[in-house]
């Protein structure tokens, strides 16, 4: 195990002690996990956790959220696991990717399984293809504006647009590497190819990448993508959902699972032992 993998546990072992909650999954999200990360990358962990079984039926509202201070090798946060649940029933992009995620450091219990087995009930294209498509929308008009542009930037609209081709071509969740995207879905011998795969191999080599003369090649590209988005985004099916009562019983399992009888609460707050 990797001395950073290490600093990850301990970091998660922290949060668990202090917040009085269980990791249930974390994984590493963002470019580490899209394949183009630069030597000095740093970690973008995501994990889902669970509160103990009193929490949730308290009358007061719970943070659903647990984020620490970003550091410059650490990005941590994550998210409860009904706050997950209730973005996975919307077919929620990033919990999706975050469950086929190639770098995992904990899985300690089968709640991730288990949601996994119900993503393809829970994709709908249209939810993710509308997501991707303000994704990318938005990076480039903020980064790809004007004759010089901030180059790592491409990477930010054009995976996201690559998912999007990826679901109108396959209906299914797009993977997560950047390089089965391309390979796939930019043609072979086309400028664009090389265009991007130059620019991936100098990203990946630790080469600086800041402002330059825009790759036009790759803008055209880019625009006629989120134009042709833009018109078919709402055509796509929405998929046929996860039935509400699944998502009750897979949390209430999690609560068993996690935390054993102390999971076992009446409807009047008590435990089950008490009279």
């Amino acid at each position: 195990m990797s001395e950073i993998h290490q600093s990850i546990l301990r970091e998660l072992r922290g949060i668990e002690a202090e917040e009085n909650v269980r990791i249930l999954y974390a994984c590493e999200s963002g470019s580490r996990a899209w394949g183009f990360p630069s030597k000095d990358s740093d970690y973008d962990v995501r994990f889902v956790y669970l509160r103990r079984p009193e929490a949730y039926l308290s009358i007061f509202e719970q943070r659903d959220v647990i984020e620490r201070p970003i550091s410059e090798l650490l990005d941590i946060n994550g998210w409860d696991l009904k706050k997950g649940l209730t973005l996975f029933r919307k077919s929620n992009p990033p919990l999706l990717e975050w469950l086929q995620s190639p770098i995992r450091y904990e899985q300690n219990y089968t709640v991730a399984d288990s949601i996994r087995k119900l993503s393809p009930l829970s994709f709908s294209p249209k939810s993710c293809i509308y997501h991707y498509l303000n994704m990318a929308r938005g990076n480039y008009r903020t980064y790809l504006q004007g004759s010089e542009v901030k180059i790592k930037k491409y990477f930010y609209v054009l995976r996201p647009l690559l998912a999007c081709a990826w679901i109108e071509k396959y209906q299914e969740v797009p993977p997560l590497d950047f390089n089965v995207l391309a390979l796939d879905l930019i043609p072979e011998g086309t400028e664009l190819r090389e265009a991007v795969q130059d620019l991936l191999h100098r990203k990946m080599s630790g080469e600086e990448l800041d402002l330059e003369p825009r790759l036009e090649v790759i803008n055209v590209y880019l625009e006629q993508q989120i134009a042709h988005f833009e018109l078919a985004a709402s055509q796509f099916g929405s998929g046929g959902g996860v039935a509400d009562a699944a998502l009750d019983e897979l949390f209430r399992a999690a609560l068993l699972e996690v935390w054993g009888e102390d999971s076992r609460w009446t409807s009047s707050g008590g435990n089950q032992s008490e009279t």
